[in-house]
């Protein structure tokens, strides 16, 4: 295992003087009176909390690096010579049919009313960051043009500076949700879909209501955490004024804002930011299932779940609760998450990680299904960014699981994206992207691809962050196409869970998937008349 430093990373911007460090505490080994730092200890010293998130705040996205026992690049994909199932219907399959082009990486999700996605795939919650709000274009064009479902996170309306309330303190305008829709279905495909998420502020506003009715969104979708966090979403906010309207709304707002105290520090300079919180959500099944109902009666056709990395209790719950609710999709995200707005040691030593939460997602599943109930699908979220990845997602809760939702792999193609046009408009195109051209047309491989699916005339509308997306998009449908046809499965639901093997003992005993010495042996041994 790595060496672990919980003293200092890159994401708080901290780092030891020293060589060493205690592996413990994270601490230099020879900790000097007269040190200048930049140990987390020491900036906490004279920056207090501000130390507890990774920054700069709206500008990055940050990720958990704590090196996990067992993980998924323990388990490796199984390849065949022969064989080829979940070929489409009437192709008889051939060394000319079965060739990696011709795998099919469509798949739906839904209890009733399904929705298909050209790629199992979809996007990460992407709320009331700054850092979602300012490329929301990229994102949801992209994401629309991938043809995948885009996620909506929580609080948008309800730190939308324009939010008009009605008398009861529900939503009666909120011009941000207004122009996240609209965008995203500018360029819908008729793949995927946009989920809005509720939470507990979300659901006090009406905002379930407001998309309902003033947009006709059909599906719709609860939360009771994710991977980097067991508390409530945050953001920061650089204006005291900001700071008390958020603290009207109902918004837990720290340092207190209507302090004269912490009024006198923003005024000094030392108090630089507010932390905007949501409130911890307290579940139980008859609410739950109440609430399903509820939502359902506003005309939703489909409600989904995204629960985080609690533990063996809460998963239970979900899948259990979920099956009783007949919900639409279940989204389950490991630790350690990665995220823009999260406390960097709850990111790095909360929750269940990954592959432990997703395997045991598969065992209570298979557990309810034996006993003939129905489970709700399945997407596993939590550090995923490649084709392989997704593969063994599906693989590992193969048949219940559907997608993959991926965070952060999804937004970098965005900001890249957007970052080459601004970097094209100031003639300051890195090496990295200057060696394959100086226009998007030559830089961007699936320019024209776009262009057709849009039209020449439209295409000057389109941010050059979707068209990173949807080059991202490309490059995992055709990875997983190769992976599968690798596997002889040229379909997802084809995909199970003998396309694995664990590389050690341990991830077998984590996964129940056979370790690769034992795998495939009964029929190695039939072959050889032992």
């Amino acid at each position: 295992m790595n060496l672990q430093r919980p003293n200092a990373n890159e994401a708080t911007r901290t780092a030891n003087r020293s060589r060493n460090a205690s592996p413990l505490s994270g601490l230099c080994t020879r900790c000097i009176d007269g040190c200048t730092g930049n140990c987390e200890v020491f900036k906490a010293t004279f920056r207090g909390r501000e130390v507890i998130y990774p920054g700069p705040f709206g500008e990055i996205t940050a990720g958990g690096d704590k090196v996990y026992p067992v993980d998924y690049s323990h388990l490796n994909i199984q390849g065949y010579a022969l064989g080829a199932r979940g070929m489409r219907e009437g192709v008889v399959a051939d060394p000319d049919t079965a060739i990696f082009p011709a795998v099919d990486t469509e798949t739906t999700y839904g209890w009733d009313s399904q929705v298909k996605m050209r790629l199992p795939v979809f996007t990460g919650a992407l709320g009331s960051t700054e850092i979602a709000r300012k490329n929301w274009e990229h994102f949801a064009i992209g994401a629309a043009l991938a043809g995948i479902t885009l996620v909506c996170g929580e609080n948008v309306c309800g730190i939308d500076p324009l939010l008009e309330l009605d008398g009861n303190g529900k939503v009666v305008s909120a011009p941000d949700m207004d122009h996240r829709i609209e965008v995203y279905r500018r360029y819908h495909q008729g793949y995927g879909e946009m989920l809005v998420q509720l939470n507990v502020e979300d659901t006090r506003l009406g905002v379930a209501e407001y998309v309902r009715n003033k947009h006709g969104l059909e599906a719709i979708e609860l939360k009771w955490g994710q991977g980097a966090k067991c508390i409530g979403g945050e953001i920061k906010v650089d204006s005291l004024e900001r700071a008390l309207e958020l603290q009207r709304r109902g918004y837990i707002v720290t340092p207190d804002p209507s302090s004269p105290a912490s009024q006198a520090a923003f005024r000094d300079g030392a108090l630089k930011e507010f932390e905007r919180h949501s409130r911890l959500g307290f579940i139980d099944e008859d609410s739950f299932c109440a609430e399903v109902e509820r939502l359902r009666a506003l005309g939703f056709k489909r409600v989904t779940l995204k629960t985080g990395a609690y533990g063996l209790r809460e998963l239970a719950m979900a899948i259990k609760w979920g099956s009783k609710a007949k919900i639409d999709l279940l989204t389950l995200d490991g630790a350690s998450g990665g995220t823009g707005m999260s406390p960097w040691r709850m990111m790095e030593e909360w929750g269940m990680p990954s592959l432990y939460l997703h395997a045991a997602a598969y065992d209570f599943c298979k557990r309810l299904a034996d006993k003939g109930e129905r489970v709700p699908d399945l997407a596993f979220a939590g550090g995923f960014s490649s084709e392989d990845g997704v593969f063994k997602a599906l693989a590992l809760g193969s048949p219940f699981t559907k997608a993959v939702c991926m965070g952060r792999a999804l937004m970098i193609p965005g900001m890249v994206g957007k970052n080459i046009g601004r970097w094209l408009k100031e003639g300051k195109l890195p090496n990295t992207v200057s060696q394959f051209g100086s226009s998007p047309e030559e830089i961007f491989v699936n320019y024209e691809e776009v262009k057709n699916i849009v039209g020449a005339d439209e295409m000057k509308n389109i941010p050059l962050g979707a068209v990173g997306i949807y080059s991202f998009a490309d490059k995992l449908k055709v990875g997983l196409q190769q992976l599968m046809a690798g596997a002889r499965c040229f379909s997802v639901p084809a995909i199970t869970r003998r396309e694995l093997m664990s590389l050690t003992e341990e991830c077998a005993r984590v996964t129940g998937i056979p370790y690769l010495m034992d795998a495939y042996r009964e029929e190695a041994m039939e072959i050889l008349g032992c």
